[in-house]
């Protein structure tokens, strides 16, 4: 049992769902829009990126996860994506909100155990969920 994530206590107590939110500002062009489409020239957000994670009650912490631990694992793709041009990135020469969010899960899934979902939000009003592959999806599927 850890002592400090409650995520890798097997104590049997209640299962539940918490989530850490960053933001980051960055810049991106959609390249497979119509030429006419507003977001077909660059033009930036302030994204905020939710990482929800499961699991169960640890007895002695009395958390499911740190959430320092979650911010932790965050700060290099933090460092990554804030104030930058997204398109430049590596993987993300298409980076829709839909695209940011399986970016974000490949990188950090492997680092949080209990990765529920990745909640990316463009704009107060738009966002996506991504709950991780199914398991006859592969990387290569997905990214298409």
């Amino acid at each position: 049992m850890d002592d400090i994530t409650g995520a890798h206590d097997d104590d049997g107590g209640a299962e539940m769902e918490v989530f850490k939110s960053f933001t980051i500002e960055a810049a991106h062009r959609l390249p497979n829009v119509p030429e006419t489409h507003p977001c077909a020239r660059v033009h930036g957000h302030s994204f905020t990126i939710e990482l929800w994670v499961r699991g169960t009650i640890g007895a002695k912490s009395g958390w499911v996860v740190d959430f320092g631990d979650i911010a932790d694992a965050f700060r290099p793709l933090h460092q990554q994506l804030d104030h930058r041009l997204l398109n430049d990135i590596d993987g993300l020469a298409n980076p829709t909100s839909e695209h940011l969010a399986i970016w974000i899960w490949d990188r950090i899934s492997p680092s949080v155990r209990g990765l529920s979902k990745v909640v990316v939000r463009e704009t107060a009003s738009s966002g996506c969920v991504y709950r991780g592959p199914r398991a006859s999806t592969t990387h290569t599927e997905r990214t298409r």
